[in-house]
């Protein structure tokens, strides 16, 4: 199957770029409230502040956003990937822009007087990644953007749960995607961001989600239960569902099918993109026509490579072995 036949994936989310830095011990995070681990919202002035307290010569600057990292990945994979989403007219906005358009990703970027948010992504000495984002730009997507064009030529659309900060923006792209016949996912992206979109969570994952990613804690945080009751809590409401659980790799429910998955053995220096190198792998195993059983382990295999790097974008030569990787795994499973 050629790229171009390949069911495509448009991508929602916030653009943004991702300033990592690691942290000799965690003080900073205290200093700042921002719990371990986390995703926090900060405004323009805040974001500077810990800016200058945490950036140094080895920080590195990435374009990211969560279902950014995803598409891009995907589409590094080989996989068909779109994405939407707003920028400034400003030096980040031209990063982000060209990044994608070099990686094969088909964008359809909006854009604000706004500056391109950005991310100060704080890695702690165990790799554990906390975030304070400045949205920026990124913030400023309205419901009326969200046109049935925009749709065309796609049969997935794959939501970023830190939207729902913006709630009329997710219920307009979910009622546009399910009018234009696309299929919905969604991640739930943070514990915190969560608790605080509960009940509008379970409303749209009950009405309008087909695929639902989460993490053991979001997963708690949704259902109050455990990962594998969590897994059967959520999949009431969806055709597939995803549950990881970190070291103890992941599990995927469709219908009655239930697969566990495990990791591959990786040193963790960096665990930010993990989840969104997940979820490239699995769709990149999903629109290929793969079984759950092999997209799953794409899927770990994509989120164990990023792992081991700075931020969650893979250098364009590891993608080789990436691919390679996969071969592997195509021949076990036949």
């Amino acid at each position: 199957m050629t790229k171009q036949n390949n069911p495509a994936v448009l991508g929602v989310g916030n653009a943004l770029v991702d300033v990592i830095s690691v942290l000799k011990d965690d003080s900073v995070l205290d200093q700042f409230g921002l719990p371990r681990g986390s995703m926090t919202l900060v405004d323009a002035a805040q974001s500077k502040v810990i800016y200058d307290a945490t950036y140094s010569k080895e920080s590195e600057l990435a374009t990211g956003g969560s279902v950014a990292n995803t598409m891009r990945s995907m589409a590094n994979l080989g996989g068909n990937a779109g994405y939407v989403g707003k920028i400034g007219n400003d030096e980040l906005g031209e990063l982000f822009k060209n990044d994608f358009e070099r990686a094969g990703v088909k964008t359809q970027l909006l854009y604000s007087k706004s500056d391109t948010g950005r991310v100060m992504g704080l890695v702690s000495p165990d790799s554990e990644r906390t975030m304070a984002t400045y949205l920026g730009a990124a913030a400023e997507m309205v419901p009326a953007e969200f046109t049935p064009n925009i749709f065309e030529g796609f049969e997935y659309v794959y939501i970023e749960g830190y939207l729902v900060f913006n709630q009329d923006l997710i219920a307009a792209c979910a009622k546009a995607a399910k009018t234009a016949g696309v299929k919905i996912a969604i991640d739930l992206s943070s514990f915190n961001v969560v608790e605080a979109n509960l009940d509008f969570l379970k409303n749209l994952i009950k009405n309008y989600v087909d695929i639902v990613f989460a993490n053991e804690e979001e997963a708690k945080s949704f259902t109050g239960l455990e990962p594998e009751e969590a897994l059967y809590e959520i999949s009431k409401d969806c055709e597939i569902t995803i549950v990881k659980v970190g070291k103890s790799g992941s599990m995927i429910k469709q219908g009655d099918e239930v697969i566990k998955v495990g990791i591959i053995p990786a040193k963790a220096l960096d665990t930010t993109g993990a989840g969104d190198a997940y979820a490239a792998g699995f769709f990149y195993g999903l629109t290929m026509g793969y079984n759950l059983q092999v997209c799953g382990r794409i899927a770990a295999l994509v989120s164990g490579k990023v792992v081991e790097v700075m931020g969650p974008n893979l250098p364009e030569s590891q993608w080789v072995e990436v691919k390679n990787e996969i071969e592997k795994i195509l021949a076990e499973s036949n």
